[in-house]
């Protein structure tokens, strides 16, 4: 074809414009396009840079690695709590004009005073070393006030050695999305350890071998964003024996996942009701290990750090147990910080029916005294085998609460333990232990959270035991 023929060609028209002409709207079209891939990505990289900004901005509450022991009048904690324990246990007619409730928890701390005089003796002691390692947490800044910690309140070894220190927040490891594709086997249904309402959990494997948790949030209409912060800022620098450690977090596009230590005994829930019965039994001193536990992770909670955090979905599903049978307080999306001495009103209960508390159902008034009662309905499930709310009891018997104050206000207390126990507290030791559950609906507090600890202490091994 020669140049005058190539020349025509390029001058015929189409639709009413020469060739030239669609080559340079060609041309411009694809320039056009390159330039708005380009904004795009911009665009998207500013985006992610905002929201690792904002990430780095999220307050981390202050928490106090000491726990300075309180004086009243020039004495020690200890021996002020060892003085109320013993007045508790003696007066009859403390309870005397108060409702059934209170003759039912007369009638229980009566009974406990023949035992008193033989457990005296090393009470004091005991009070004194509780009181200094009750809110142990991890080893930190020595100050002229601090004391020795409990070689038993520290945590174990990071389970992140051997990952590279990588972080946004200034704790913890930050995960890509890819190491835990990796660690979950692309998350298969075979690592699902649990679902709820906000998330689902797998199980784990670290590139340096150690098994975690990993919960991967729903990303519903926010929620995720908001479920990961409130967990970051309740628990992401508290270290506790008893508190399931939070290793890290992933942060990638609108996916929002946390990693915990995996705790491989299963949960409270499981030993009482579900298929961990097949394990093992069960036993009384097992089971009062695990609510001591609790009960410490809960005033570590309360008292140890500020703000203070209150967990509100405290239950037996939620407390994780480790081959040693130590209890440990989990999943703190519902958890709510408080400063010290406040309250919080809101127009939203949260928690699960059974264990919230009536006060916290009836007036939104939330304070750790919400804890401190699903604490007491946890402890009660603890001793009697029995779920807080079961339908398929008798009306009188479907609320736990109300048929414990039943039981023991007709002088049955000895017929309210767990059935499956092969070997069975002494009477003395279930009264004791029931006595602290009925209590927590009294006014709660650093005072009734340390009696609490102080009695569970007594009733964890009891010296002489009566089987069925």
């Amino acid at each position: 074809m020669g140049s005058g023929d190539l020349s025509s060609e390029m001058k015929r028209t189409v639709l009413g414009l020469t060739l030239w002409v669609w080559i340079a709207i060609g041309v411009v079209a694809l320039l056009v396009a390159i330039l708005l891939m380009i904004c795009i990505w911009v665009a998207s990289r500013r985006r992610t840079k905002r929201t690792m900004d904002s990430l780095r901005q999220t307050q981390i509450p202050i928490y106090s690695k000491e726990i300075p022991v309180d004086r009243v009048g020039g004495r020690s904690l200890a021996q002020t709590m060892h003085e109320r324990e013993q007045s508790s246990f003696l007066p009859q007619d403390k309870y005397a004009n108060r409702d059934p409730a209170g003759a039912t928890l007369g009638h229980l701390a009566l009974s406990k005073s023949s035992d008193h005089d033989n457990m005296s003796q090393g009470s004091s002691v005991c009070n004194a070393d509780r009181a200094a390692s009750v809110h142990s947490g991890e080893d930190g800044n020595s100050g002229p006030r601090r004391k020795p910690n409990s070689p038993a309140a520290f945590v174990s070894a990071s389970p992140l050695v051997g990952l590279p220190e990588f972080s946004h927040l200034g704790w913890g490891h930050w995960f890509t999305q890819r190491d835990l594709e990796l660690a979950t086997n692309r998350f298969s249904k075979e690592n699902v350890l649990g679902e709820g309402g906000y998330g689902v959990v797998y199980r784990g494997r670290l590139v340096n071998g150690t098994e975690v948790a990993i919960k991967k949030i729903f990303n519903n209409m926010g929620q995720a964003e908001k479920e990961f912060r409130v967990e970051v800022e309740a628990i992401g620098h508290v270290r506790h024996k008893n508190l399931v450690r939070l290793l890290g977090y992933c942060v990638e596009g609108v996916n929002r996942m946390l990693v915990y230590e995996f705790v491989n005994n299963g949960n409270l829930e499981q030993w009482l009701h579900g298929a961990m019965c097949q394990r093992g039994v069960f036993t009384w001193e097992n089971r009062m290990k695990v609510v001591t536990g609790t009960a410490k992770a809960l005033a570590y909670l309360h008292e140890a750090i500020e703000p203070k955090v209150v967990h509100r979905d405290i239950k037996s599903s939620n407390i994780l147990i480790d081959d040693e049978f130590n209890g440990k307080v989990s999943d703190f999306g519902l958890a709510k910080l408080l400063g010290s001495d406040k309250s919080h009103i809101t127009t939203r209960v949260m928690g699960t029916f059974g264990y919230v508390a009536p006060e916290y159902a009836n007036t939104g008034m939330l304070n750790e005294k919400s804890d401190v009662y699903s604490f007491g309905v946890l402890l009660l499930e603890t001793v009697t085998g029995r779920g807080p709310v079961d339908y398929s009891q008798s009306s009188n018997e479907v609320n736990l609460v109300e048929w414990l104050k039943t039981m023991v206000a007709s002088r049955r207390a000895e017929e309210v333990a767990d059935p499956s126990l092969e070997v069975r507290p002494s009477i003395r030791f279930l009264k004791r232990a029931l006595l602290v559950a009925l209590r927590t609906g009294e006014t709660g507090g650093v005072a009734l959270e340390a009696w609490i600890l102080s009695l569970l202490q007594r009733v964890q091994t009891p010296p002489s035991l009566e089987r069925r």
